[in-house]
């Protein structure tokens, strides 16, 4: 398990640096002319950050603990009797730890620019509805939004990772799926699937960023086990 709460850990910093990162440090840019934009990576190029972070790290974590790298998946891996519930609360716990600290760095390094500020409706990144939605969706859409990507999400981690043939390319149709979600859902509540990624930023913004947080885990993690249940009972592959 030591092995797999590390991987854990420096699997989620590394989805919470890339992601997140790239959405606070070079979405938009220059700084002072957001409208000119000729170099930064908008919605589509923070999509596909996530996207490629998950990607990556399936390739360097996934043979250690599965690189589940979100609570969400656990539980819903867990739901589709594909992990034991007696490794929830450790990878848990370390998810939580790598998104913390790489939030941590986030700060630390885009603080290193003038003029910084945590302000807008979702500062460092964070995950919102109301006022905190980058569109300004309220709580009802940024629920059911988040339920349901979840479970689409844990659909395609139990169908790409169902038979070990598939281990060598499951990587490709998750973080595609991850990327795809991000299109999906960034204006509406900024794209969280991952209660672990939302409680990285969260932490270290404070004040409604936290007071919003309970959305993020509770329905990821609704989704996940939704998810896991649906899966197991009608999709589960028949061994030949």
């Amino acid at each position: 398990m030591p092995k797999k709460f590390l991987a854990e850990l420096i699997g989620t910093f590394w989805l919470v640096l890339g992601g997140c990162g790239s959405a606070v440090l070079a979405a938009v840019f220059p700084y002072d002319n957001a409208a000119a934009n000729p170099l930064g990576l908008g919605f589509l190029g923070v999509s596909l950050a996530f996207g490629l972070t998950l990607l990556t790290a399936v390739y360097a974590i996934g043979h250690v603990s599965g690189c589940h790298i979100n609570p969400a998946v656990s539980f819903g891996l867990w739901a589709g009797g594909k992990f034991p519930g007696s490794g929830l609360l450790p990878y848990i716990v370390a998810q939580v730890l790598g998104a913390v600290i790489a939030g941590g760095v986030i700060k630390l390094v885009a603080s290193g620019r003038p003029g910084f500020e945590l302000t807008g409706p979702t500062p460092l990144a964070t995950n919102g509805f109301g006022a905190h939605s980058p569109g300004g969706y309220g709580l009802l859409a940024a629920l059911v939004i988040e339920v349901i990507l979840t479970f689409i999400f844990l659909l395609v981690i139990l169908g790409a990772t169902h038979k070990q043939e598939l281990g060598a390319i499951a990587g490709v149709p998750i973080g595609l799926s991850l990327t795809l979600i991000h299109l999906i859902s960034i204006p509406v509540t900024n794209t969280s699937v991952n209660p672990a990624r939302s409680t990285g930023v969260a932490l270290w913004v404070g004040g409604e960023a936290i007071g919003q947080l309970w959305l993020f885990w509770l329905a990821p993690i609704v989704g996940a086990l939704l998810a896991g249940w649906f899966y197991k009972a009608a999709f589960q592959p028949t061994e030949s």
